[in-house]
């Protein structure tokens, strides 16, 4: 199964409904069902900025559905509109990639890596 890593705590911010688009420098092809992995090493500032102390990271959190990638870079307008849905900057790219079915899962002791890689689903439920 495919996997993204995220760094706390924008992985924590999808889980709970918050987040629903996340950006990225780079577009992709995939749709469909992936897993949420918070990386090793959390976003200090964003954990300040919505008040988190600690927050889970190194582990699979959940899962979600990407069904659409938004290009900003043709849509500023829709940009500036989806703030409240992606919670960031246009630092953070500008490719939204649109978030469905979200749920937590339990916790799963990951490494991570760059861009969608692939983990053991006969290990995952």
């Amino acid at each position: 199964m495919k996997v993204l890593s995220l760094k706390q705590p924008w992985a924590e911010l999808i889980l709970q409904g918050r987040k629903k688009i996340e950006l990225r420098k780079w577009n992709t092809n995939f749709r469909g069902k992936f897993l949420i992995h918070a990386s090793k090493k959390p976003d200090e500032q964003g954990m300040k900025k919505f008040g988190f102390q600690e927050l889970p990271c190194g582990f699979i959190v959940g899962e979600a559905e990407l069904v659409s990638v938004i290009d900003y870079k043709q849509a500023k307008e829709k940009f500036n509109k989806d703030k409240d849905l992606y919670l960031a900057d246009e630092s953070w790219g500008s490719f939204g990639f649109i978030l469905k079915n979200i749920k937590k899962i339990n916790l799963i002791e990951a490494k991570g890596s760059l861009g969608f890689w692939d983990f053991n689903k006969n290990v995952y439920n």
